[in-house]
């Protein structure tokens, strides 16, 4: 009797539990994201909002496919898109080679030092994300602090070009996200039992071999987290390639800015957003479905 009494409230307190952050997300993720979608199906016009209604004078539905027909016919978006890809897949490469040292040593370091040694690596958060790019301006710029010691030592004769490419915005991206890489990844290792090192280690196994055949595999749900997490926010990016990146640096952030706020064409803009979640979820997905079947 007292079970079945408490059976509906644990149900219902179930329901409450997970409706709430369904409620979250539809409230703040959905119905935003079913607005971008509809401006994507409506034409640009001249007036507030810049796009035509949903239904006209008439009562008639009124869509169109034409913003996402501009996109697969247009070689701008079309390198955008490849360039965020490509630039984002390299960074985020990039911070794993960088963030997994890290990690690891933070992971295996005493344990009084383990704290200060995370709060180093959280600390720039503590400023602002735009002057910690103007910082990288300062020091990368013709007249910058790193071009006045090169010059000033005399191993160069003019000033190198640091800034304005491809390399700048790799090294803005990766100073920004690489905590997020070394973060989910500390969180796996330092869970590893030493124990099957050691175990590995006596029965005659190598270093690097213990590495390839007990770290790394055990420490792959880290660098799966730390992947999306910076791969995922680095395709979006449109501060580090607008202050860091030259003329022909490609990325879909920026033709999304254009789009909006120098065009005003919003149902335009809308497709290449649609297009940008759709290009970062759907693979996503597939991977977890993936991993689904893998583990059941």
């Amino acid at each position: 009797m007292i079970g079945s009494r408490s059976s509906p409230d644990a149900r219902g307190l179930r329901w409450l539990i997970a409706g709430l952050p369904i409620a979250w997300l539809g409230m703040f993720f959905l119905a935003p994201f079913l607005l971008v979608f509809r401006t994507s199906l409506a034409d640009p016009v001249i007036g507030q909002p810049p796009f035509t209604p949903l239904f006209d004078g008439a009562g008639a539905l009124q869509l169109t496919l034409d913003n996402y027909r501009l996109l697969l016919n247009d070689s701008l978006f079309l390198s955008s898109y490849a360039g965020s890809l490509r630039i984002a897949a390299v960074s985020t490469l990039l911070c794993l080679l960088a963030g997994y040292p890290m990690a690891y040593a933070i992971a295996r370091s005493p344990q009084p030092w383990r704290t200060f040694l995370l709060l180093l690596v959280i600390l720039p958060f503590w400023s602002s994300f735009l002057l910690r790019i103007y910082a990288w301006m300062g020091l990368l710029g013709a007249h910058g602090v790193v071009n006045s010691l090169l010059l000033g030592i005399g191993l160069i004769e003019r000033p190198l070009a640091l800034m304005y490419n491809d390399a700048a915005v790799y090294l803005g991206i990766v100073y920004t996200y690489l905590p997020f890489m070394v973060l989910p990844l500390y969180s796996v290792l330092e869970k590893h039992e030493i124990s099957l090192r050691e175990a590995a280690l006596d029965l005659g196994a190598r270093p690097i071999r213990v590495f390839l055949d007990v770290t790394l595999p055990l420490s792959f749900p880290g660098i799966v987290a730390g992947c999306m997490l910076v791969f995922i926010p680095a395709v979006g990016e449109f501060v580090i390639p607008a202050l860091l990146g030259g003329l022909d640096t490609q990325m879909i952030g920026r033709a999304l800015f254009d789009e909006f706020f120098i065009n005003r064409d919003w149902p335009l803009a809308s497709a290449v957003a649609t297009v940008l979640l759709l290009v970062i979820v759907l693979p996503l997905m597939v991977f977890q479905r993936g991993q689904e079947r893998a583990h059941p």
